[in-house]
């Protein structure tokens, strides 16, 4: 954590010598609360210090530079209010600036605060699927995005007291589980913490009858699975005032967060419940599917420079195109197309084109569960991408985290950008959420356009209403941006467009590996 800190606060000038790392951290992270919040037009201290230079000059042009977070999103509340601003284009300049605080605030400064708060962590091997669940334990779900009480409940559910407390009502012990980001989370940094499903498939997580007890934060959490904990009195306990399950217990910091300084005792009394919950459930019916599998996951910039002494390797890997580009597949799902489907769909074309797969958040889940993390994917990996695998036994898709570890991917093609001496846009990179299914998705993949890196999707975006919207999202921002949205419902098909654009991105800079 502290070697992490230090990294922001190089970036950030923030001075250390002769200081408590406590006032330090403070400092940090007023910066990101003054960007999320500033009221007067000043410097976006986060872009400044995160983003390339050459994509701050873009910004810059175009006037899309934000002010804060909550300004923009204000303004565009504004602007798009009952008849302020009717001009097409100045909307779509706001949905920019959006689009930058949305990456550099919801999703930098978040993973600049987890990572020093709770540490990057390190590749580790996961067991992962419904399969994985095991009987007899208290077994706790976590569920969201929130780490903070999180990681307090699963230290608190590990310790020996509460192993202890549940032993002596008749439990093997305590066990944790993962459901979306939350799982994704705590799975590379507590050892343990095992990812059953995305956010879709709660229900059917539910449906085994083996869970104790839920506990549910923010985002993606789906009233639903109050009707399938009934039918299996499954206790769940929401723990934010953002969001709350009629029906559920709530243990939360409150809306003024002015009982921060209780985490630890709102840690235990959620565990506590898991266990009165584990005594209550005694007949309750338990059928686990004996499906599971190891996954590798954890990786990151730092697990590159462990693994391989720097980004060197992996930048002369595509230079000389033993690895034809790199995607960042990420998204949720959607009930237009089949399930998890198209994602695995577009990660076979591209594997066996030796294109190599980042992934994190809900879309990793297939990629996880059908062996995409580990090594006995290579009957469908490229010849060339599995001989550079090879010398690490590394799996070709590599799982780096929960939704805000994007930061991971756009770090990784950073620092080979930086390596090769090329701009992120040159590069045959690209960005694919093959079934995106709400704004997250919708803001992921406009903050890496911004980055100049093109997305591609299986599902159309909801902007229909306008030929001109249209237009400017999927073809003009390349023009802006040096990226474009590219939408195609075939999933295979939309692994050869990725396939075809790296292959002209390599012949523009001189690369006849193609």
């Amino acid at each position: 954590m502290i070697i992490r800190l230090r990294v922001w606060l190089r970036l950030f000038g923030i001075p250390t010598e002769h200081r408590q790392l406590k006032n330090i951290a403070i400092d940090l992270a007023n910066v990101l609360l003054e960007d999320l919040s500033r009221t007067e037009p000043n410097e976006y201290k986060t872009i400044k210090a995160c983003a390339p230079s050459e994509r701050q000059e873009v910004w810059k042009k175009l006037d899309i530079l934000p002010i804060s977070a909550y300004h923009e999103v204000f303004e565009a509340y504004h602007k798009s209010g009952c008849a302020t601003d009717g001009d097409w284009q100045s909307i779509m300049q706001q949905f920019l600036r959006c689009g930058l605080t949305f990456t550099f605030t919801g999703v930098v400064a978040s993973a600049i605060a987890t990572d020093s708060l709770f540490g990057v962590g390190d590749r580790v091997t996961s067991k992962v699927n419904i399969g994985a669940l095991k009987k007899g334990y208290v077994n706790i779900a976590v569920h969201g995005h929130l780490p903070t009480l999180v990681s307090q409940i699963v230290k608190t559910g590990y310790s020996e007291k509460f192993q202890s407390m549940a032993k002596s009502v008749g439990a093997k012990g305590i066990q944790f589980y993962g459901i979306c980001c939350s799982g994704l989370s705590a799975m590379y940094r507590y050892a343990g913490v095992i990812p059953l499903s995305n956010a879709v498939t709660a229900e059917l997580v539910l449906g085994t009858g083996a869970l104790d007890l839920w506990v549910a934060d923010v985002q993606d959490v789906f009233p639903a699975i109050m009707d399938v904990a009934k039918c299996y009195k499954t206790t769940v306990v929401t723990t934010s005032d953002s969001a709350r399950l009629p029906g559920a217990e709530h243990y939360a910091y409150d809306h003024h967060h002015s009982n921060i300084g209780e985490t630890q005792a709102l840690a235990e009394k959620i565990v506590t419940r898991a266990i009165e919950s584990f005594q209550a459930r005694q007949g309750i019916p338990v059928f686990i599917p004996p499906y599971e599998v190891e996954a590798e996951t954890g990786f990151s910039v730092e697990y590159v420079h462990k693994h391989y002494g720097s980004m060197k390797p992996l930048a002369e890997a595509i230079k000389s195109g033993k690895i034809l580009g790199i995607v960042n597949m990420v998204g949720c799902n959607n009930p237009k197309v089949v399930y998890e489907r198209a994602i695995v769909d577009v990660a076979d074309v591209l594997i066996k084109n030796n294109v190599l797969i980042l992934t994190n958040g809900c879309a990793s889940f297939p990629l996880m569960k059908l062996g995409y993390c580990n090594t006995s994917i290579y009957n469908k990996t490229g010849d060339s991408l599995k001989e550079f695998l090879l010398y690490g036994e590394l799996p070709p898709v590599w799982h780096v985290g929960e939704c805000i570890d994007n930061t991971r991917s756009s770090g990784i093609f950073s620092g080979i950008a930086q390596e090769l001496g090329k701009n992120i846009y040159e590069l045959p990179f690209g960005f694919s959420s093959p079934e995106w299914g709400n704004e997250k998705g919708i803001g992921a993949a406009l903050g890496f356009r911004l980055m100049g890196v093109t997305s591609y999707h299986c599902v159309e975006a909801q902007i229909h209403g306008s030929e001109k919207v249209i237009k400017f999202l999927k073809e003009d921002t390349k023009s802006m941006l040096g990226s474009s949205m590219v939408v195609d419902t075939n999933p295979t098909s939309l692994g050869e467009k990725i396939v075809q654009d790296f292959k002209a991105k390599r012949k523009a800079l001189g690369w006849i590996n193609t």
